[in-house]
């Protein structure tokens, strides 16, 4: 008889003493750990990067990622696999990553409310459990036919289970991402998804709770003792725990800094509850994720958790998670016609489960079939907790390397089918009555509501818009509907609780419907134009656009279209400083300017800011502004000069208009398309020159030296300037433009050479000849069949 010699591979050391000292990094676990996240964060990003195009969610680069890293590709290269993954590395590998995924589950607890599922309707509950029901029916009877076919011999309980969750799942953080990324997230459609997938979820996460206690090696009693304990504990953690995050959250008020100490309690109270539940034999998980739901999600505290820990978490752990499964997934264990046949029957039983189920509820609860096929699809999204339902389960021995990769392949189609069928099937339906009031100049004349929307990108633009708002009320027999447009960028790294409370404000959705508390800053933005409204007659409308950069002058348009607004206020992309200087936030947002100025469908105006009115807001009787016009001639003088006759409708806001003429052509206008146009606003402005608070002059110019000096001088006593973007210049007076949005003179009055702190308005008059994306709006709108019903989501008044 021989003995073997089996020798064990000896544990690696955590660092090394360098290459001079001989010693190979790939062998210590510090340097291959960093070696193994740069090469998953580079290749994860680039697949996202390749797939963007395609609108793609993340999860699906990360998950093929994953494959490809795994003995499905690369790792069929011992080589490659034995010198970037070998097998002492996977322990610190797999611990690692599910550290981050600990925190991340921690996240997506964070991202449900309890109470807005207590609130759930019951069209919404009905879809839900629809949703839930009919694809884990479909689990089971799958499970049957893999226990009899590649699983031969596993625990029949546990695998029924297993497969039941992994075809019921919704994935909701990438179903939030994925409305987002379709602008869906504020329509009917998008709060009915997101309701029904946070009710999935947690139906979902209890019958994992239960396939792990059943997946157990001991008796059917083990597993009732470890059901009991966890049952118990979360009793604990709702007793005990949950008031003192409670007390946390109030000692964090709104505008105040949340203290590390809480942020750090609260993390160390999510190790502890992880290390319990696993204890208990339930995962660590579990823990986790029932600490992020009893966070309370008032004021500004989850909020300032999720920004510090979701980027670190997300961007560079959790991709680890995603290795860690694609090392264990091999695609070519799938073969032959019986592996083939056994996936296409996985993917059609989870598909028919979810949208069959789906739809046929949708339709009894008088969902329109359009919205009803789409949300079937969008139900159907799977992501990370699909790839932990399934680790799970190949874990404890209840699938092997067949079943696991199939299952992996059913939810990357499935999650990839998704936006691309939902697009071609889905499209909102558009309601846009032509209206006649797209500039200043006919609204005045017709005395009709004058309407603006006026966007902004924080906080900080809000008092200068309010007081700009203020000085554009005119008379009070004019009535003044303001739409107040949050701008959000919408990337990977937003999270979906930030994203949802946003869209809060745009249409209520489906939680804290009746609550105007708002995490994360939002409460103050809703407060200013409550208190704003509240004193003074001017109707005030909060609206909330969440898209790509690149988008989202698609948002700012068509909803302009919708709310018949006369005027589009956009911020300038730089602001200023507290050395007086500008800083621009962005050259995307330069951009969004230009795609809104190309396209608008009404008049637009560019708010220079510095400091209009002071950093406060300013009451009605404090009102003292002095604004100027520089008329030059031409449609956007025109209607520049018919907003300043508007604003010195207020009793608070005198007006000087300068009227430019070329020293060579006495009497004649500078250059004017419409001659008789111009001299009618002019006489009229000279007629109520005599009778209230304006004052007219007319100055000669030769060059652009002259015509500065001019504006210089008047400059020093004015708040705000109001000129035309596009007034045709002469050459004597034109130079380069390094803003075009703003003009030869707008550049001019937002250059450094101008030294007056003025704040600038740049006009650009509705031009209905370039108008050609209205009737494009119009005609899809048109060819639509499903019901108008996402006005009451784009909007929703304060009062």
């Amino acid at each position: 008889m021989v003995e073997a010699n089996i020798t064990c591979p000896k544990p690696m050391q955590s660092t090394s003493e360098g290459a001079w000292q001989g010693d190979n990094p790939l062998h210590f676990a510090l340097s291959l750990l960093i070696l193994q996240i740069c090469l998953v964060v580079v290749l994860t990003r680039s697949l996202a990067f390749l797939l963007k195009p395609l609108r793609q969610p993340r999860v699906i680069a990360e998950i093929i990622g994953g494959i490809l890293l795994g003995p499905s590709a690369l790792g069929r290269s011992s080589k490659f696999l034995n010198s970037v993954f070998p097998s002492q590395s996977l322990t610190v590998l797999d611990t690692v990553a599910n550290i981050g995924l600990l925190f991340f589950l921690f996240l997506v607890g964070l991202e449900l409310d309890l109470r807005a599922i207590r609130r759930t309707g019951k069209r919404t509950l009905a879809i839900a459990l629809a949703g839930i029901s009919l694809p884990f029916v479909l689990g089971i009877a799958t499970s049957v036919l893999f226990r009899a076919t590649i699983i031969k011999g596993a625990r029949q309980g546990p695998l029924l289970v297993f497969m039941g969750v992994a075809l019921s799942i919704t994935a909701f953080p990438v179903l939030a991402r994925i409305l987002a990324e379709l602008k869906l997230l504020t329509t009917d459609i998008g709060r009915l998804a997101m309701s029904a997938a946070a009710v999935n979820d947690v139906a979902a996460w209890i019958l994992l709770a239960l396939a792990i206690a059943l997946s157990g090696s001991g008796s059917p009693l083990v597993s009732l003792w470890v059901l009991l304990s966890a049952a118990g504990f979360i009793v604990f953690l709702v007793i005990a725990v949950r008031p003192i995050l409670a007390w946390m959250v109030r000692m964090s008020p709104e505008g105040e800094p949340v203290r590390e100490a809480y942020i750090c309690t609260t993390l160390v109270i999510v190790l502890a509850a992880g290390f319990v539940t696993d204890t208990i034999g339930i995962h660590a998980l579990f823990g986790a994720f029932v600490v992020g739901i009893l966070v309370p999600k008032d004021g500004p505290f989850a909020g300032v958790i999720i920004e510090k820990v979701e980027d670190l978490v997300s961007s560079l752990f959790l991709p680890l998670y995603f290795v860690s499964s694609g090392l264990k997934t091999n695609v070519t264990t799938i073969s032959g016609a019986k592996s083939w046949g056994l996936l296409v029957l996985v993917i059609t039983n989870a598909c028919l489960g979810k949208i069959f189920g789906t739809f046929v509820i949708s339709i009894l609860v008088r969902v329109p079939v359009r919205e009803a096929v789409a949300l079937g699809f969008l139900m159907n999204t799977k992501g990370l907790v699909e790839l932990i339902v399934l680790n799970i389960g190949k874990d404890r021995k209840v699938l092997n390397d067949e079943a696991f990769a199939i299952l992996v392949l059913m939810a990357l189609f499935t999650t990839f089918i998704t936006t691309p069928i939902v697009k071609a099937v889905y499209k909102p339906a558009r309601s846009v009555a032509p209206y006649k009031h797209r500039t200043i100049e006919h609204t005045t004349e017709t005395g009709s509501e004058f309407r603006v929307m006026a966007c902004f990108h924080t906080s900080r633009n809000i008092p200068a818009l309010i007081n700009l708002i203020e000085a554009s009320r005119g008379t009070k027999r004019r009535l003044l509907t303001v739409y107040a447009m949050h701008l959000v960028e919408f990337s990977e790294q937003s999270s979906v609780i930030s994203m949802v409370q946003r869209a809060r404000r745009n249409g209520l959705p489906f939680w804290n419907r009746h609550r105007k508390a708002v995490a994360g800053g939002g409460q103050m933005v809703e407060v200013a134009f409550e208190v704003y409204q509240q004193l003074s007659s001017v109707s005030v409308r909060s609206m909330t656009a969440i898209s790509d950069l690149n988008t989202i002058h698609d948002d700012i348009i068509t909803s302009a279209l919708n709310k018949r607004v006369a005027l589009i206020i956009l911020p300038f992309h730089r602001m200023l400083q507290f050395d007086g200087s500008f800083e621009s936030i962005g050259h995307a947002y330069h951009l969004v300017h230009q795609r809104v100025l190309r396209h608008a469908p009404c008049s637009v105006a560019i708010l220079v800011d510095r400091g209009f009115g002071g950093a406060a807001q300013v009451s009605a009787k404090n009102v003292e502004y002095s604004i100027c016009v520089l008329f030059f001639g031409g449609r956007d003088d025109r209607e520049a000069l018919a907003y300043a006759l508007r604003m010195v409708e207020h009793p608070g806001i005198s007006l000087t208009v300068i009227r430019f003429r070329v020293a060579n052509s006495l009497n004649v206008p500078l250059i004017s398309e419409d001659n008789t146009a111009d001299e009618t606003v002019i006489e009229v402005c000279k007629a109520k020159a005599e009778k209230g608070n304006i004052k007219y002059e007319e100055r000669v110019v030769e060059c652009h030296a002259e015509m500065a000096a001019a504006v210089r001088d008047t400059g020093k006593g004015t708040n705000l300037f109001l000129v035309g973007r596009s007034p045709p210049m002469p050459e004597s007076l034109s130079e380069k433009q390094e803003f075009p949005e703003l003009g030869t003179v707008g550049n001019y009055l937002a250059s450094r050479e101008f030294m007056a702190m003025a704040s600038v308005l740049v006009v650009q008059c509705y031009d209905p000849d370039r108008d050609t994306y209205s009737k494009r709006y119009i005609a899809e709108g048109e060819s639509s069949v499903a019901p108008v019903t996402h006005d009451r989501d784009i909007e929703v008044q304060l009062d």
